[in-house]
């Protein structure tokens, strides 16, 4: 960091010793674990391939910043909790940050505020393109044998804006100005496929239909024989979402508001759901099925409906579907559409783990870029989370919750006693941002070079270090001890 004058005061809270503070010469940074990141991004190539899509318009000749270096800042910067250029006026000099761009630590420093700024202002549109195309290729890649079937999960959530940006307008259901962020997700991997920058006031379906249909033709590219599923709550229930999924040949399963028809038509099954629970004291949850046709709809569907009753009321919920198994189990093939909470817990990481809704800039199109560094952070980190993956082995002489049957499968209560149960014995793999963030990135690291190499110093006192370690030795193909030892 900087240096700064020297100072030097002792603190006195009742020990026999004064306690003395002083600044050190030493390069020393709080964020050591970004270079194991640094190092998977090299195995990867993802900022490398990210900036490679963008355009400089500058002269080569008189370039002291590359596109490169500040892309590394930035999504660097992000996953350790920076998310704003402001941040990088300080950071500019930290010697780790200099050596995740490639630079020595004595070396110049890095990027400042006003450059980086400039840098998300010069992103024309013909490479949000690319990016898009970027989100797909790193999808496919990221599997190593074909998959049999996937779930694309579609949602929003809101990003409360503060000033004057572009396309901010006011919402009506968060009673805010704001972005509309839209993520398409997949359950399997919980990789990015497809994401948009909405509008503020925008419907969450607008041209989600084209963005489905883009997807499908590069997964079917890929992999002919995959089986799609896609799911979405009631604000994509809209005709041609619908008939986008049947053109393509996609299972769908989609949230469908409650109207007094589909109200009429449960009746039944609610007063039969009330009556079981005045008898017997046990909450109750009955499902019917009907084929049913909006005055938009030019054909009948299927619909399900959950009908509930228990000491908190009654309660109804709908879902439209073409899955052949729907007509058969509508239970099953709700409990599945009830899955896409997950799809939420990403939306979750992105907005206020990674600090997604912090697009400040006035242009929109500066916006939807940091938007997209923000998509680079997360990948990294999902990558990085499959790769030090380390679920529990079953205990001798217990059964293991999902040993017999798909985690999905599971009832409420066994499916949470195993998600918990696989926190607990691995906590990076499962682990949120600011999981990776306590127990692997925000540590004190000394850098010193020589001229044959860096060496990187860390507290042997840290309580995390067997972390550190087991993920170096992950990333490097060594043997690796568990999380719980020693």
């Amino acid at each position: 960091m900087d240096s700064q004058t020297a100072f030097e005061f002792s603190l006195d809270f009742g020990r026999s010793k004064p306690v003395v503070v002083e600044p050190s010469s030493a390069q020393v940074s709080s964020d050591g674990g970004l270079l194991l990141f640094r190092q998977l991004d090299e195995q990867l190539g993802l900022t490398e391939q990210f900036a490679a899509t963008l355009t400089d318009p500058r002269d080569a000749d008189r370039i002291e910043h590359s596109f490169l270096e500040m892309v590394r800042m930035r999504v660097y910067g992000i996953l350790a909790d920076y998310p704003d250029q402001n941040d990088h006026d300080v950071l500019r000099s930290d010697p780790v940050f200099k050596l995740l761009c490639n630079r020595s630590i004595d070396a110049a420093d890095l990027a400042s505020q006003p450059t980086l700024s400039r840098f998300e202002n010069a992103v024309g549109v013909p490479c949000f393109f690319r990016l898009d195309d970027l989100l797909i290729d790193h999808f496919i890649d990221s599997f190593d044998r074909p998959p049999r079937h996937l779930t694309l999960d579609l949602d929003v959530f809101d990003d409360p804006t503060h000033g004057e940006q572009q396309l901010t307008f006011f919402h009506g259901y968060y009673d805010q100005y704001q972005y509309l962020p839209r993520v398409m997700t997949c359950a399997e991997n919980d990789r990015v496929l497809n994401a948009c920058l909405l509008y503020g006031s925008s419907h969450p379906a607008l041209a989600a239909d084209d963005d489905l249909e883009k997807v499908v033709q590069r997964l079917r590219q890929a992999w002919p024989g995959v089986q799609l599923h896609f799911r979405a709550d009631s604000g994509f229930s809209v005709p041609r979402m619908y008939q986008a999924c049947e053109r393509l040949g996609v299972h769908y399963t989609i949230g469908l508001g409650m109207n007094p028809r589909l109200k009429r038509l449960s009746e039944n099954t609610l007063k039969t759901a009330i009556e079981r629970y005045e008898a017997t004291g046990q909450p109750q949850r009955l499902f019917c099925a009907f084929w049913y046709r909006a005055e938009s709809w030019p054909a009948q569907r299927w619909v399900i409906v959950k009908c509930e009753a228990n000491a908190q009321g009654t309660n109804r919920r709908a879902v439209v579907t073409n899955r052949p198994g729907a007509f058969v189990l509508p239970e099953a093939a709700y409990d599945d559409y009830t899955n896409r909470g997950e799809s939420e817990n990403r939306n979750k990481e992105l907005k206020d783990g990674l600090e997604t809704d912090r697009l400040s800039d006035h242009r929109y199109f500066a916006n939807l870029f940091r938007f997209h560094l923000h998509l680079a952070a997360y990948h990294l980190l999902v990558a990085m989370r499959t790769a030090v993956a380390d679920p529990p082995s079953p205990i001798p002489g217990k059964s293991m919750p999902g040993e017999s049957m798909p985690t999905e499968a599971l009832p409420g209560p066994r499916r949470r006693a195993w998600h918990n149960r696989r926190r607990e014995h691995d906590p990076l793999g499962e682990g949120q941002p600011c999981t990776w963030r306590t127990r692997l990135i925000k540590v004190a690291a000394t850098v010193r070079e020589t001229t044959r190499r860096v060496i990187v110093q860390l507290s042997s006192s840290w309580p995390y270090l067997n972390h550190y370690r087991r993920v170096v030795q992950q990333l490097l193909g060594a043997p690796r001890p568990s999380f719980d030892s020693g």
